[in-house]
């Protein structure tokens, strides 16, 4: 994992396919298999459950791109 740039609000990261595969599979589990109301969550994890699972979607889609432009 290399952080290229960190700016206001954003931080442009650069990922092995293998840690976004990680960070997505935790993403899921948090967001889809631990079971805890949506307070407990935001109190957890520092955002919203719809937040975390916004940027669930973004890495998938992220993945779904690089898995199709490998096949």
């Amino acid at each position: 994992m290399n952080n290229l740039t960190a700016g206001r609000g954003v931080t442009d990261l650069r990922v092995s396919e293998g840690e976004l595969v990680l960070l997505n599979n935790a993403l899921n589990e948090v967001c889809n298999g631990v079971d805890f109301c949506d307070a407990e969550f935001q109190t957890r994890l520092g955002v919203p459950r719809e937040q975390a699972r916004i940027l669930l979607a973004r890495i998938g889609a992220t993945l779904d791109s690089a898995f199709k432009a490998t096949s």
